[in-house]
């Protein structure tokens, strides 16, 4: 059950970092992403503007002071790059209206043909016209405005064009990316850090009390949760503190009720039983009042034993519960109990199968009265439950450490969502049979102070399986 609880504590914060990490992933990859499509678009508009505005101011000038013939226009174009001041940083070049290069800053270009969309833009619309890729011959990545040369009479006479390298933009983004990057994952880890911190605030607290519920619901009321707590969840503490409270003056009270009236019953009982016994041995009454009596002396015994269950179950409950425990030979008791309940079994036309263990079974340390108690109510629990079936197989092993017993009958089992439960105490299920409920709750006490435990299941092939474990070292945990 711990362990189950520790999954679902995991389950749950696991599912909350999920949730979050997924969000808050979103969120910072959505943030750097818009980032860095903002910074790059800024920084590469930037380098466009500044390109386009000296292209501008440029050809300006060539247009309205340089520019009256073509020979004129090329002395001055030759000028103007002998004269050009930003080699290092851009190239300017001068082309044809055929996409030539005639001049450029860097001589080794002169004579080559782009082919880039932004000289055939601005012959085709007379405007400046930017353009951005890769170099064909050397792969690099550029930047270039081309704008036209116009004379006069409207005529294109020849592109300036400005070309650079984004080699250092790229070099920029990269940087203001990985930056981003950092920051982003920086900020994943402190929401790691922050959610793991809530969630233990919160999960401990569950976990504990988690922990406090299941021994409440296995019993152990009345025990008290520690309320450190000041916010939603020290009033669940609270609520649960008192609530386990109750539970414990409700089973006290119980206890003490049952207890009261089993004594209370216990007298007029033995009175009836007596006097029943006397009676049905008298020969002056006729037959049919022998069998009344005989029906008053049979419903007697059966009240009796409810009220020694009730007994043994309330000394049980308030510690008053003892084992006489002694190395004895469990396989001669469970003989003798198989023999004694036989020819009670008869009468209902029901037989008992027994297989002993191949090897002798070792003597353990238990009390011979307590365990043949729970081998007389398993067998009447065998028998009442399972009549149809006719037999009640038993069979005992060892494996050197243990002993098991195995008491099966062939009814029609129990139901699977009742298997857990049919050990509580006053619980009946689905069965329509007479009984106080208490039979086998006190049959696992008993077990448990001899330090087992006792299961059941259903059998392959239909009925009911009980098995009892007895370790054979002295482990008990009752007695004097």
């Amino acid at each position: 059950m711990a362990e189950r609880g520790r999954a679902k504590m995991g389950g749950l914060r696991r599912r909350y970092m999920m949730t979050t990490f997924l969000v808050m992933l979103l969120v910072v990859v959505l943030a750097v992403t818009a980032y860095s499509v903002s910074m790059a678009g800024s920084i590469y508009q930037n380098m466009r503007e500044g390109l386009y505005t000296k292209a501008k101011t440029a050809t300006d000038f060539f247009a309205n002071y340089i520019t009256r013939t073509y020979a004129e226009y090329y002395d001055s174009a030759y000028l103007y790059i002998a004269g050009f001041d930003d080699r290092n940083k851009l190239e300017l070049q001068f082309i044809n209206t055929s996409g030539r290069i005639e001049l450029s800053s860097h001589s080794m270009t002169a004579g080559n043909m782009p082919g880039t969309g932004d000289i055939t833009d601005a012959i085709a619309t007379k405007k400046i016209s930017p353009w951005e890729g890769h170099s064909e011959s050397t792969g690099e990545h550029l930047m270039s405005v081309s704008a036209p040369i116009i004379f006069s009479n409207g005529q294109v006479v020849g592109i300036m064009r400005y070309v650079t390298s984004l080699k250092a933009a790229d070099a920029l983004v990269r940087t203001n990316i990985l930056i981003a990057v950092a920051l982003g994952a920086a900020l994943m880890l402190l929401v790691a850090v922050i959610s793991m911190v809530f969630l233990s605030s919160v999960v401990e607290p569950v976990r504990e009390i988690t922990a406090a519920a299941k021994q409440i619901s296995s019993g152990s009321y009345g025990i008290q949760i520690g309320n450190k707590y000041r916010d939603e969840m020290g009033d669940m503490v609270k609520a649960i503190n008192e609530m386990s409270l109750k539970i414990s003056q409700s089973e006290k009270a119980q206890t003490e009720f049952i207890s009261s009236v089993s004594h209370e019953l216990r007298t007029p009982l033995t009175a009836i039983t007596g006097w029943g016994e006397t009676l049905i041995y008298d020969d002056t009454l006729d037959e049919e009042t022998k069998r009344g009596i005989g029906i008053i002396l049979k419903e007697a015994r059966r009240l009796t034993k409810m009220v020694e269950e009730l007994l043994e179950f309330t000394r049980m409950q308030d510690g008053r519960f003892t084992l006489n425990a002694r190395p004895m030979d469990v396989a001669a008791e469970l003989e003798d109990s198989i023999f004694a309940y036989r020819e009670l079994l008869k009468q209902d036309d029901m037989r008992i199968e027994y297989e002993p263990c191949e090897e002798d079974l070792p003597l353990i340390n238990g009390d011979p009265a307590r365990l043949r108690q729970v081998f007389y109510n398993l067998f009447d629990n065998a028998a009442k439950y399972a009549r149809e079936g006719k037999r009640i197989s038993v069979s005992t092993r060892t494996d050197g450490l243990n002993v098991f017993i195995r008491i099966r009958d062939y009814g029609p089992g129990i139901p699977e969502d009742e298997l857990e439960r049919v050990k509580l105490k006053f619980y009946k299920g689905a069965s329509k049979e007479r009984g106080s409920g208490i039979g086998l709750a006190v049959c696992d006490e008993i077990i448990k102070y001899h330090g087992g435990d006792l299961t059941l299941s259903n059998a392959e092939g239909g009925g009911t399986l009980v098995t009892i474990r007895i370790p054979i070292e002295p482990t008990f945990t009752g007695g004097d």
